[in-house]
């Protein structure tokens, strides 16, 4: 079984997938962030280095979920290669910040690196909003996400909406992280393992 979960910066991705690995024994899979070559200067020159960012990240995630599929045990995995091109890589080409040409060009390696891959068979999208994403970000003190503007989270969400409400590739779970604390209350990571158990098994 492979769950994946999505959602903007600062959502809680990674704490959700750390409790969801202790708790039911999954095996976490996480975001390659702290050894990515371009995301400094992304934040410092967004237009200059959007295309190469998204590059790496279509790159690593592929041959992520690539291991991923070759394995017999249950994976948790934080964030996905459809993020890449559906949320980040759009809104950049959106904003201005990826040429048509570099964005057309990445699209088509999606395409073709999609094809061989098949979708989780539970999505989880964590959705929050701006200033539960921003409160987030700050508490977690990583310096070049500290010039991350409003706009730019908001942007995003819409681009997550947009895309999750359309979502047809599998199974989908919608958690609102306005009104749920996982990391502090022990009450609120139960619901969310028991509503895993019954989109996965149908257990009611």
């Amino acid at each position: 079984m492979h769950i994946a979960i999505v959602g903007n910066i600062g959502a809680g991705k990674t704490t959700l997938t750390e409790l969801l690995a202790k708790h039911i024994g999954w095996e976490p899979h996480y975001e390659a962030v702290d050894n990515n070559p371009y995301l400094e200067d992304f934040y410092s020159d967004m237009k200059r280095w959007s295309f190469n960012l998204q590059i790496y990240f279509l790159n690593s995630r592929f041959n992520q979920i690539k291991e991923i599929q070759k394995q017999d045990y249950n994976i948790i995995q934080d964030r996905t290669i459809y993020e890449d091109a559906y949320i980040f890589a759009e809104n950049l080409h959106e904003m201005g910040l990826m040429t048509t040409r570099d964005y057309e060009n990445y699209r088509a390696i999606f395409d073709n690196m999609t094809s061989f891959i098949k979708a989780p068979d539970l999505l989880i999208y964590l959705k929050a909003s701006v200033p539960t994403l921003v409160n987030n970000i700050q508490r977690r003190g990583r310096d070049y996400e500290a010039g991350i503007r409003l706009d730019y989270l908001s942007k995003l969400n819409e681009k997550y909406k947009k895309w999750i409400d359309n979502y047809k590739e599998g199974k989908l779970l919608v958690l609102d992280k306005d009104k749920l604390d996982f990391a502090g209350n022990p009450e609120d990571l139960g619901f969310i393992i028991e509503s895993i158990d019954r989109e996965l098994h149908g257990l009611f």
